[in-house]
């Protein structure tokens, strides 16, 4: 077996499928496919999963036999890597698996600069690390075809212990001097990569912290309960302490779910609408345009065009949602699970900035986020069904499915919407459906699911 690209790197269960020799061959594939630059040299961080120092390990070994200077960051945002990247114009990696529970973990690549790697570069390494190791075996003794290095020709493993304080400064420097002063906040940082450095900076500016969950990483408790998958206790805290408003965090950062001072959870749907608004009236949405994903509500479209503000939708994915922007010099995109990228500001979801530059908004405003969030959008129901399946590459040819699609979308009438996708990193189909009512949506989704299951076989 060998390595997949999905559509946010790869990913796998630590030391099973995503094994330190895979890893360790990917580092060498991208020494010599992605690191151009003179002096050779590549960023690598990683999250709190306890497989993490091994990995980053395995990728720092491989880069560093192909001659690479590693620059070793610890743990760290994603966010975080990628704005050191283009900070310095280096390439790098984070260790992570995300939102995913502590035993997967995953490798995210950036190209120099902090962009994530386009299709064609992923196909490349992809193809080259297949040719490395024979895709037979996890476990290569060495790759095919290396050209062994020693003495100077090979690379060092070099600890960056100011990255972390280099990010906060950066993050609280985004809000241009504003000040949150008087806001009351609270945290929860799953247990993962923002845990040392959220609660710093929002009090760096200005903000009060009144509590803070999921703080105390301890290797296998990331997003355990906890963090934007897992917004309900927050929820309750924010209310218990008399927040004015909640931050939660994946396990590596890259996105942000809010919750008001009622307690009720604010999606990134809801929170792109509040952003477009806001941008588009102080001049700053370029071309009154907003970047989104085929995920996202149609109350959303709905809002922004009674805004005047336009939506060009990609597929899903923050890095087709940074393509479009890159491509079009547009300022702001992002996904309904909160995935929020300021183009101005980043090359990436950065769920702490987006979680700051909410909290700035809010302050501005002079009005509650509860308020705010509810005058941003309506949202139709929306249920989504991650459909466990054998094959969901089979997808695509399941004719079955498509026609039960069909028969969905005729009984809708144009009153909602349907969409299926496969998981880029997981054997599950994705069922979207919304609908007027949440019963009609769940039972149009029910149906959708059942047939998947029929057509691709439970795993």
């Amino acid at each position: 077996m060998t390595l997949r690209f999905g559509t946010d790197g790869v990913r796998g269960v630590a030391g099973a499928e995503l094994t330190p020799e895979l890893v360790m061959a990917l580092g060498r594939v991208t020494a010599r496919g992605l690191v151009a630059s003179v002096p050779r040299s590549f960023v690598v961080g990683r999250d709190t999963r306890r497989s993490g120092p091994m990995l980053a390990a395995a990728l720092a070994a491989g880069l560093a036999a192909e001659g690479v200077e590693v620059i070793d960051v610890g743990v760290l945002p994603t966010p975080a890597v990628a704005a050191l990247c283009a900070a310095r114009g280096l390439p790098g990696a984070v260790i992570s698996a995300s939102h995913n529970p502590f035993a997967d973990n995953g490798v995210k690549l950036f190209a120099a600069g902090g962009l994530k790697l386009d299709d064609a570069t992923e196909e490349r390494l992809e193809a080259a690390l297949l040719a490395a190791v024979g895709g037979s075996s996890p476990h290569p003794p060495t790759a095919a075809g290396v050209v062994a290095r020693s003495g100077a020709d090979i690379g060092g493993v070099n600890v960056d212990p100011d990255a972390a304080e280099w990010y906060r400064h950066r993050v609280v420097g985004a809000l241009a001097g504003r000040r949150l002063d008087g806001l009351k906040v609270a945290l929860d940082c799953a247990n993962g990569a923002v845990s040392g450095v959220a609660a710093s900076a929002a009090r760096d500016a200005g903000a009060e912290v009144v509590a803070v969950l999921g703080a105390a990483p301890d290797g296998t408790n990331i997003n355990r309960g906890t963090g934007s998958t897992y917004p309900e206790p927050l929820g309750e805290l924010v209310v218990a302490a008399g927040a004015d408003l909640g931050l939660a965090f994946d396990g590596d950062a890259d996105r942000v779910i809010a919750v008001d001072g009622m307690g009720r959870v604010v999606d990134g749907d809801r929170l792109l609408a509040l952003f477009a608004t806001d941008l588009r009236a102080r001049g700053a949405l370029a071309d009154d345009t907003v970047v989104v994903t085929v995920m996202t509500n149609l109350g959303f479209h709905q809002a922004m065009a009674a805004a005047g503000i336009t939506v060009h939708q990609t597929q899903v994915g923050d890095r087709y949602v940074l393509e479009a922007l890159d491509a079009n010099r547009w300022s702001l995109g992002g996904e309904q699970s909160g995935h929020v990228i300021f183009r101005d500001l980043a090359t990436t979801g950065d769920g702490l900035l987006s979680g700051l530059l909410l909290a700035d908004l809010v302050a501005r405003s002079g009005r509650s986020l509860a308020e705010l969030a509810d005058g941003s959008m309506v949202r139709l129901p929306q249920v989504l069904r991650n459909v466990a399946v054998a094959d969901r590459d089979g997808l695509p040819g399941a004719r079955a499915v498509w026609d039960a699609v069909r028969d969905a979308e005729r009984a809708l009438d144009g009153r909602g919407r349907v969409l299926l996708r496969p998981s880029g990193t997981e054997r599950l189909v994705r069922v979207m459906v919304e609908a007027p009512s949440e019963e009609e949506a769940d039972q149009v989704a029910l149906h959708l699911a059942d047939a998947v299951t029929g057509a691709l076989g439970s795993p």
